[in-house]
């Protein structure tokens, strides 16, 4: 397989992994756990399985300490678990669909970010790749039938904040120069994250009665959400390149829909699959220019 087609599949399973946690998250909430709970498990058990990673992988082995190890860890921190924070929030301070579209501003977020560095205007190919994927967002979760009085000022600077996040993240994850493996280098990232999160979300209750269940969600909303995804983005996006990352991340959204169809029984309406057809095409005409 070509290299370039190498590293979009694997943002692009990278993006679907982040799409399949919705579902879970959901049932692990039916479970008894709260989103402060899971946020905990999730990060904690996704870099327990990537140094588990390392540990397995003799070569991925290698002195973290010579790499680019605290830029790693703020791109983990200000990136992955900023991201993440701030969506929980602006979830419970408004509908989940008004919450989803500000996310994806994070597509838009990361071509003017990667646009500033390179000094290069994104081209009309890309412009309409992004008006079709914000279109087919709008019509993927039904925004147009969202209840939007939930409306907060905390809520909005949240949802926005993790779309700014989001996209650094995805922007610097194209940008960094480094000679760890992808294993170490996601490994470094994760870790990194977990002093801000601590601080936010102690995890006292993983001794609390009932805390190896949290730790069972942990491991797989862990594997799915942070372990496969970062590795996946670390080996692909520096090979295509923020843009087209961003673009490609969108791929979360028709997978998270499907999902929850499968999983929780989640009726999926017409106008959605027409906002899914909507969001693949715009993947298809970021890409139209490479491969004509």
């Amino acid at each position: 397989m070509n290299s370039r087609w190498f590293a979009i599949v694997l943002v692009i399973v990278g993006a679907s992994s982040y799409g399949l946690l919705s579902p879970l998250i959901k049932m692990a909430y039916q479970d008894g756990w709260n989103e402060f709970q899971i946020t905990a498990s999730q990060m904690t058990a996704g870099a327990a399985l990537l140094w588990l990673l390392v540990l397995l992988q003799r070569q991925s082995w290698g002195n973290p300490f010579k790499g680019p190890w605290i830029k790693l860890s703020l791109v983990g921190m200000f990136g992955l678990t900023a991201s993440t924070l701030l969506y929980n929030t602006a979830l419970s301070e408004m509908d989940a669909t008004v919450a989803i579209v500000l996310l994806f501003q994070f597509t838009w977020i990361t071509i003017v970010m990667d646009s500033i560095a390179n000094r290069k205007w994104p081209e009309r190919n890309q412009w309409l790749a992004v008006i079709m994927i914000m279109l087919g967002t709008l019509c993927a979760v039904e925004a147009f039938g969202a209840d939007w009085s939930r409306f907060t000022y905390l809520g909005i600077i949240c949802g926005i904040g993790a779309a700014v996040t989001y996209g650094f993240f995805l922007f610097m994850a194209g940008r960094m120069e480094t000679h760890l493996h992808p294993f170490m280098k996601s490994a470094v990232m994760i870790t990194g994250s977990l002093p801000l999160l601590y601080l936010i979300y102690p995890p006292v209750v993983f001794f609390q009665t009932g805390g190896e269940s949290l730790l069972l969600w942990g491991v797989g909303l862990g594997g799915l959400g942070q372990a496969l995804p970062t590795i996946a983005f670390m080996v692909g996006i520096p090979r295509i390149g923020s843009t087209l990352a961003a673009m490609l991340g969108a791929m979360e959204l028709p997978v998270g829909i499907v999902a929850s169809l499968f999983f929780l029984n989640e009726a999926v309406h017409g106008v959605q699959w027409f906002g899914m057809l909507l969001i693949l095409t715009g993947i298809v005409v970021a890409e139209k220019r490479k491969v004509s």
